[in-house]
């Protein structure tokens, strides 16, 4: 055993686990690639200056759980704590917007970073995948991106999951929002973290988890009171396709979520089955965004559903994914010179599709046969030198226990045709 081990609040993914993780990925990436999203990367890190301008300032996320670190150089970096921010930079860096086809439709995965308390469900790295709609402001858009939601984590089998909507307005009417929202604030018996976060921020104190603030935000005054014309048509909009296309929601006035940029439209997946951290995805609309970090007004919507989060709700509801087998076949050589063919045989399989694995090491038969039945694998390719002076190999159905002999050259053709 080494004497490392993973960092507080991390994780090593290792097979089998690892292989759900893979699926859950492909899962949520699959009605993304179906709808013209396209996939982007971006670096483990950033400027600082792009979380505290685009995240917010008055967030957890910047103000108490980002990892930063300063370069040799004496720049000031962030490791990502989020993508939607990295995304949109990184679309305006490369011009994305230029390209005369709006939105840009992009999605991405990969780790994130916060330093948070360790618990089930929440990490200091986690694993995320996301999308992105750039520049483009219709109900839509956003319509489209919580269906693809819905539509992921439907076609992995969960079915304790709801979606929590909102609209947060936009800068016409949430100015006066803000000023009856602080009013109401600074009448409370709040410490002085909270204090300040009034006067930065105050949509984030609704957010506030504690049973003693949510205690006292009885009776605070609605956004949804204070929504313009044109945000309460939007939002009546989106809800109107969600409910066209067969999507359920929940409305809930509360719901701001924990990062500043959001406007209007703002949503959360939660699930039953995960207690405290019930949340496994979210998102919004974030109009202002592009400007805070930059960029020109590019009105844009996105979301980030949550890897870890996701792999707990599917064991939650005790949903075990259909994965394909690592190995299709064992290939076992008895000799030296069976080894040498069987080696050659395997490669020809791999190359046609056929998941294979190798007997290494010099391994008897008895011993040989055993890794074969824990690898998983529906077949055991074995040969031997009375074998290749017949000119066949042993095929076994690890299943049925049934073995026949089969041609050298019919090897690969027998496999595909049992894999078909």
């Amino acid at each position: 055993m080494s004497t490392f081990k993973a960092p507080k609040g991390t994780y090593d993914l290792t097979p089998p686990d690892s292989a759900i993780y893979l699926a859950v990925r492909e899962a949520i990436a699959a009605p993304l690639k179906r709808s013209g999203y396209g996939y982007i990367e971006t670096p483990g890190f950033e400027q600082v200056e792009l979380f505290s301008r685009g995240v917010g300032e008055s967030t957890d996320i910047v103000s108490k759980e980002m990892y930063t670190l300063t370069t040799r150089g004496g720049d000031e970096l962030a490791l990502r704590p989020e993508g939607t921010a990295s995304v949109l930079r990184a679309a305006l860096e490369a011009n994305l917007h230029k390209a005369g086809n709006l939105p840009v439709k992009l999605w991405y995965s990969g780790s994130y970073y916060r330093y948070e308390r360790p618990q089930a469900g929440r990490y200091r790295h986690f694993s995320q995948v996301g999308a992105e709609a750039i520049g483009t402001e219709d109900p839509a858009l956003d319509a489209e991106l919580i269906i693809l939601a819905v539509d992921a984590y439907r076609s992995l089998g969960l079915k304790d999951f709801r979606l929590l909507l909102n609209s947060l307005g936009d800068k016409e009417c949430r100015p006066a929002y803000r000023e009856a929202l602080q009013g109401f604030l600074r009448g409370l018996d709040l410490d002085e973290d909270t204090r300040r976060r009034i006067e930065i921020n105050p949509l984030r104190v609704l957010d506030d988890k504690r049973e003693a603030v949510q205690k006292q935000l009885v009776g605070a005054p609605m956004l949804r009171d204070h929504l313009c014309e044109a945000c309460k048509a939007y939002h009546e909009e989106v809800r109107a396709l969600l409910t066209a296309a067969g999507v359920a929601f929940v409305d809930d006035e509360k719901l701001v979520r924990g990062l500043d940029y959001y406007t209007r439209t703002t949503f959360e997946f939660v699930h039953g089955g995960l207690g405290s951290q019930s949340a496994v995805g979210g998102g919004g609309r974030y109009d202002g965004l592009s400007e805070m970090i930059g960029g020109p007004a590019l009105p844009s919507v996105g979301w980030a559903l949550g890897v870890d989060r996701t792999v707990l709700a599917l064991k939650a509801e005790g949903i075990e994914l259909d994965l394909p087998a690592a190995t299709r076949v064992y290939a076992v050589p008895l000799g030296e010179e069976a080894r040498k063919v069987v080696f050659g045989l395997v490669t020809e399989l791999r190359r046609a599709g056929v998941a294979t694995d190798f007997a290494f090491g010099g391994k008897g038969l008895k011993n040989a046969m055993k890794s074969a039945n824990r690898s998983g694998a529906r077949f055991a390719l074995v040969a031997g030198e009375r074998d290749l002076a017949e000119g066949v190999v042993q095929l076994k159905d690890l299943e049925s226990g049934e073995q026949t002999g089969v041609a050298l050259d019919a090897v690969v053709r027998e496999l595909l045709a049992k894999q078909g």
